[in-house]
């Protein structure tokens, strides 16, 4: 992975050179000094690696007379190249006049409001070009961008130039334009320069930035842990410091967010970043108020395999599962519960305790990340399960190994038994990897063979922390 990204930045960085020292590109003196327009001949962009889709919308708005372009991430993965994700496209076109255009278009978004063109299972984003705004508070008016007290932004559809547009995205390596009309690809602000030196610089003024949306804090660890750079000094300045405008933006919206944070592929990485710059305690309050000074608990090691396991998960293009990964890092937030459930209250079982604190551990994470119901439910499956593995007798075996989610809850036996290095729990992962793939009689003699040496009501344990002032 590590030479492979060597190799991809070797690329970006001599196509960067050539680019930036070629004394025949065409410069634009107004609005944006950085402006280069770098021709067909001198990069590496080729409509083949574009989807069809994509290229239809470009077509179209150009053919209709409106200015297009492919921009932000599709942009910077082809210069990378990477497949991108996405292709998502910008233009002079209102969304009023793209859903003329297009029957297959639909407005979404109060906040900016987009056109979102449908393809089947595909969609193509389509943003009108931003202009700069008179910001205003807690009112609205017509030219005018409508703020929060905090200076978050809650409504902007003040449209305008490209040049402002560019002005107006988040980070530089996001403000590439690729132009389908003359097959050029457009840089007003310095993008190809960091891109070529592994930076994510935020455009603007970072305090202002972030608290017009403080999701592009959240950003910059994405992109800086996706695509392997640093993050500038300036970008990241203010970053701890205003980490607790997250807890501002709506728990849907972090939701969605802490997926692309955590299952895209490069989730341990990013929860490194999220640590190091106080931005994991705003989306997981329930698990940082176990964090230990030495990073080395349960709780952690468990994040850290977790997260690692997803990533490889995808890197081999398997599936991966959100309530697994949720279920995982709560589990040790969850036995703690439990056990201060079964101190606080007399004469409650240890299942009453359990059963009780599940509910008020996902109550608590859904304060901050809306996590919806039929994920819960199978987090509370899988939880449930891990009391259960431990009854091996009779039919309860061959029950287990039928139900539903009994492999995703042998993957967290698994997990623990790893990060606890637990002996009995080691051996009890052991006997049901070795059961649910044994033959019919093979599994008679398991049974047999376990007699009355079996735990028959197994108790997670919960280890004890470590005086960090030691």
């Amino acid at each position: 992975m590590l030479l492979l990204r060597c190799t991809i930045f070797n690329r970006v960085a001599n196509f960067c050179r050539k680019v930036l020292n070629r004394p025949s590109l065409e410069t634009s003196k107004e609005n944006c000094s950085n402006f280069v327009i770098i021709q067909r001949d001198q990069h590496s962009i080729s409509r083949k690696e574009i989807s069809e889709n994509a290229l239809k919308v470009l077509y179209r708005l150009n053919k209709a007379g409106y200015e297009a372009y492919l921009v932000g991430g599709g942009v910077r993965d082809l210069l990378l190249g990477q497949k991108p994700k996405d292709f998502d496209i910008t233009t002079s076109a209102t969304p009023e006049q793209m859903r003329k255009l297009f029957r297959n278009c639909r407005l979404v978004g109060r906040r900016f409001r987009l056109a979102h063109v449908m393809f089947g299972q595909e969609i193509i984003e389509v943003a009108t070009f931003r202009g700069q705004h008179q910001v205003l508070k807690n009112e609205y008016s017509p030219g005018a961008a409508l703020t929060s007290n905090n200076g978050m932004l809650l409504r902007d559809n003040i449209f305008g130039s490209i040049e402002e547009d560019a002005q107006r995205r988040d980070f530089s390596v996001n403000s590439l334009y690729y132009s389908v009309a003359d097959f050029t690809l457009r840089d007003y602000t310095g993008g190809l320069k960091d891109l070529q030196e592994g930076t994510i610089r935020l455009l603007g003024d970072p305090e202002i930035r972030y608290r017009e949306d403080p999701v592009r804090m959240l950003r910059a660890m994405r992109f800086a842990a996706k695509l392997n750079m640093n993050i500038s000094r300036e970008t990241a300045a203010p970053i701890t410091r205003l980490a607790v405008l997250l807890h501002d933006i709506p728990p849907a919206r972090l939701f969605e967010e802490s997926l692309k944070l955590l299952q895209a592929g490069y989730g341990e990485a990013t929860y490194r970043l999220l640590c190091k710059y106080q931005l994991f305690q705003p989306l997981f309050p329930v698990i940082s108020h176990h964090v230990t000074s030495h990073g080395d608990s349960y709780l952690e090691q468990m994040i850290i395999k977790v997260l690692a396991n997803t990533d490889q998960r995808l890197r081999n293009n398997m599936r991966v599962n959100s309530a697994f990964l949720f279920a995982a890092m709560l589990w040790y937030p969850l036995l703690d519960h439990v056990q201060k459930r079964t101190q606080e209250k007399s004469g409650m079982s240890y299942f009453e305790a359990f059963v009780l604190s599940m509910q008020e551990i996902i109550d608590q994470q859904c304060r901050t990340l809306a996590i919806p119901k039929r994920i819960t439910v199978l987090m509370r499956d899988m939880w449930q399960l891990q009391l259960r593995l431990s009854r091996r007798h009779g039919k309860s075996a061959h029950k287990m190994i039928m139900h539903p989610k009994f492999r995703s809850a042998y993957d967290l036996l698994t997990l623990r038994a790893e990060v606890e290095k637990n002996t009995e729990l080691q051996q009890l992962s052991r006997w049901w990897g070795e059961f649910q793939i044994a033959a019919p009689q093979r599994q008679t003699n398991m049974l047999l063979m376990l007699g009355n040496d079996a735990p028959t009501n197994y108790r997670p344990r919960r280890r004890v922390p470590k005086n960090d002032s030691a």
